[in-house]
Formats: structure tokens, C-alpha cells, sequence
């Protein structure tokens, strides 16, 4: 027993096993940091998962909605091809004089003689006459309709900024410096456009993205294809990035400014050069947002959209 008691009475007083100790106790601590290390990446693993998931549902949604309308189209050609008429609305138009017709038949032989068929035709000359005022009354409503868009101030809410998906690119065929997208913008069918971003992002990093676009614009054909919006980059001489999206937005959410409500027109028009006065106003912050004046892109909700690297820089 004294034995014993001399033995434990020099590990305590042995510096070398205290530090021993210790060691153990940090390496279970280190060990303990680890494990939760671990988890997060576990969970951080599990979201990128679900998030490309999303993507690939995306662009199966948008090519199922190309191939609809593509049926859509085949289908109307072989009906057409086949003698069968698109139009049906307006043989609904006669039967309003089928009536008068029906009734006569019902009386006695005697009271058919006051039938006449002449009614019917100052009956389409009247509809004729009626038709035709209302066709001025259209043509004058739509003066202070544009009358309205030129009193409206030019500011970021005239245009219409949307998320868009970016399914596909590929370099155009006759630029060296243009690719050629389609693009889902929340619509039945992705739109064309036509991008300078050849010398700025590879091609593989164009495929399957999310962007900001501006849908607005009056189309305009590049190099032979017709561009129908465009993807909104921060930018400077030296380099060009797209805006990315906040997270959880999809193809069709719209870009908004507080302070700034309004609809935006629906084709910008390229002589009041609109688009022009607004373009030198548009920057990325010292934190890449990318903003209005000062006021950022906004997806409600979801959050604001930004550059990559890009802080103080033009955004086009």
C-alpha cells in the first residue's frame, strides 16, 4: 500500500503526465470541434444538393414549355394544311337574327305575309356603322396614352427588370465576340438574346445560370438574330460580370426600387432614349450591391441583387 501511495504521489507531481493530461483534454476538445465541423458541411452538402435539383427542374420546365409550343404551332399548320379554319369567333355573331326567323314558322299561314327579308341587311349595314365609330373611339384613347408615358418622370421605374435562367448558350455564328442565349424570363416560351460577353465569361460558366434581364428594350437583330432583352452586367473597361439574383428567386420575379413605384412601359421607346438617361445611374456599391441612385435591385422579399467582385462599378 505504500507503494501504491508513492506511485500516484509522483504522477501527480510529474510535470511530463500533467502536460499529458492536458494534451488528451485539448485533443477531445479539438475532436468535439470537429464533429460539428463535420454536421455543417453534412448540411451545407444536403442545400447545394437541392438547390441544383431546383436548377434542373427549371430548365425542364422551360424546355417542356418550348416543346408545348412548338406542338402548339405543328398543330395549327396540319389543321390549316387539312382546310380546317382557325377562326370560330365570329360565326357566333349571326345567330342574334336566327330568332326572328324561327318565330314566324309558328304562326298561322295568314300572318306570314309581313315577313320580309330585307331587315336583315340594314341590320349589318347598321353594325357596319357602329363598328366604325369605335374604331376612332380606340384610335383616340390611345393618344393620352402615350400622352401619359411622356408625362411620367424617367426614372428606374420605367424599366422592366426581371430574374431570368440563362438555359443555354452557345457562340454565334457569324460573331466571335457574341454568344446567343435562351433565356426563361417567366414566360410561355424562353426569349433570344444576344450577348457581347464572349471575351469576358466562358462559355461554360453561361450555362444554366440565373441573371438579371432587361425585357423592355425593342428588339433588335445582332449579326442576323434577333435579340429579345438583355443580360445586365456590372462593368468596367478591364472586366465584365453578370448580376446574380438574390437566393430563392425564379425566372420571372420582378426587380423593384423603393421609391420608385410605377409600372414599366411596355417597349421602351429607342427616340426618347429612355434607357439612355437612366444607364448613367446605375452602380454597384463598395459592398457589389447593385443599385439605383443609391436604392438597390430588389427582388420583394428575397433580397437584393449583386455583383461578384465588382464594388463601385457601372452596371449595362
Amino acid at each position: 500500500m505504500f507503494f501504491v501511495r508513492s506511485l500516484s504521489k509522483m504522477a501527480s507531481s510529474n510535470p511530463v503526465l500533467n502536460k499529458l493530461e492536458q494534451r488528451a483534454s485539448e485533443a477531445d476538445q479539438v475532436i468535439e470541434y470537429l464533429k460539428q465541423q463535420v454536421a455543417l458541411l453534412k448540411e451545407k452538402a444536403i442545400l447545394q444538393a437541392s438547390l441544383r435539383e431546383e436548377k434542373k427542374l427549371r430548365v425542364e420546365n422551360a424546355k417542356l414549355k418550348k416543346e408545348v409550343e412548338s406542338l402548339r404551332e405543328q398543330l395549327i399548320k396540319t389543321e390549316k394544311s387539312n382546310g380546317v379554319k382557325q377562326v370560330g369567333l365570329p360565326a357566333a355573331a349571326p345567330a342574334a337574327s336566327n330568332p326572328p326567323t324561327s318565330q314566324p314558322a309558328a304562326k298561322p299561314a295568314a300572318q306570314s305575309a309581313p315577313v320580309k327579308t330585307s331587315p336583315p341587311a340594314p341590320k349589318a349595314e347598321d353594325k357596319k356603322k357602329k363598328e366604325k365609330p369605335e374604331k376612332k373611339v380606340e384610335k383616340k384613347e390611345k393618344k393620352p396614352a402615350t400622352a401619359d408615358d411622356d408625362a411620367r418622370p424617367v426614372d428606374v421605374s420605367r424599366l422592366d427588370l426581371r430574374v431570368g435562367c440563362i438555359i443555354s448558350a452557345k457562340k454565334h455564328p457569324d460573331a466571335d465576340s457574341l454568344y446567343v442565349e435562351e433565356v426563361d424570363v417567366g414566360e410561355a416560351s424562353p426569349r433570344t438574346v444576344v450577348s457581347g460577353l464572349v471575351k469576358h465569361i466562358p462559355l461554360e460558366q453561361m450555362q444554366n445560370r440565373m441573371a438579371v434581364l432587361l425585357c423592355n428594350l425593342k428588339p433588335a437583330k445582332m449579326r442576323g438574330v434577333l435579340s429579345q432583352a438583355m443580360v445586365m452586367c456590372a462593368s468596367s473597361p478591364e472586366k465584365v460580370e453578370i448580376l446574380d439574383p438574390p437566393s430563392g428567386a425564379v425566372p420571372g420575379d420582378r426587380i423593384t426600387f423603393q421609391g420608385f413605384p410605377g409600372e414599366p412601359d411596355k417597349e421602351l421607346n429607342p427616340k426618347k432614349k429612355t434607357w439612355e438617361q437612366i444607364q448613367p445611374d446605375l452602380h454597384t456599391s463598395d459592398d457589389c450591391v447593385a443599385t439605383y441612385k443609391g436604392v438597390p435591385f430588389e427582388v420583394s422579399g428575397k433580397g437584393v441583387c449583386k455583383s461578384q467582385t465588382m464594388s463601385r462599378s457601372g452596371i449595362k
